[in-house]
């Protein structure tokens, strides 16, 4: 048994890649000669790819919406036979002796005297009026609202009050001691479905863009009084 690898082909004069847009084996499918084996995508046209032997599917070169440089591998099948690739042994490389390793030594590392942990008092919420606004910055809101804690109630050790990033984690380690804390407001959603942009759909979605980036998008209005124009045609109308 041998291993036949179909390389991407040279589709048309000047492509140096193309898009890989859909296959139509997986990995383990048996497939025959003349076989659509995938459909690769130009800024032209769309071309299948067609397998050129029998043989079994043992590995894929690429994913659906992958670019794909021309000569690069595009799928490898087991044939019968030695197939067009050649597997070269790599010759093991003897062993180097290893250096006579010194004997350790025990060695006392000096002991540093570290001061002593400074321990905080546990902060008492803080009445706010509900109106009020504290100080923060907002990623210290963001991660306040992330966590489902009220700002107001959050004693601030910033400057002017401002509440910090250690102040909502010293809140949140009080536990339930200040109270229970409100539920997050925004649900986590679970129920997204990512859809790949790939071929036809791409193209268009690049081209739009490019036409966004380069074209000058522009109205120009301008109002005229016609009511005397609209008088003469009337007038005309009913002489003539």
């Amino acid at each position: 048994m041998g291993t036949h690898v179909i390389k991407m082909p040279d589709i048309g004069e000047g492509i140096a890649e193309v898009e890989l847009s859909v296959w139509h084996v997986k990995v383990g499918d048996l497939v025959v000669e003349d076989q659509v084996l995938a459909d690769v995508m130009t800024d032209k046209a769309m071309v299948d790819i067609p397998s050129p032997v029998h043989g079994k599917v043992i590995s894929l070169g690429g994913e659906p919406g992958e670019v794909m440089a021309v000569g690069s591998i595009l799928i490898s099948i087991e044939v019968e036979g030695a197939g067009n690739t050649k597997d070269v042994p790599v010759a093991a490389e003897p062993a180097k002796a290893a250096p006579p390793v010194a004997e350790a030594k025990p060695v006392q590392a000096p002991v540093e005297s570290k001061p002593a942990a400074v321990v905080k008092a546990p902060q008492a919420p803080v009445a706010r009026e509900a109106s009020e606004r504290p100080l923060a910055s907002p990623a210290v809101r963001k991660h306040a609202l992330d966590a489902g804690i009220q700002l107001r109630l959050v004693q601030g050790t910033g400057p002017a009050g401002r509440i910090l990033h250690e102040d909502l984690e010293a809140y949140l380690r009080q536990g339930p001691a200040t109270g229970a804390r409100p539920a997050n407001p925004y649900a986590e959603r679970t129920d997204e479905h990512q859809i790949p942009v790939i071929g036809m759909r791409r193209k268009i979605a690049q081209r739009m863009q490019d036409a966004t980036r380069r074209a000058a998008h522009f109205s120009y209005v301008e109002e005229i009084d016609v009511t005397a124009l609209d008088e003469l045609r009337v007038h005309l109308n009913e002489k003539y």
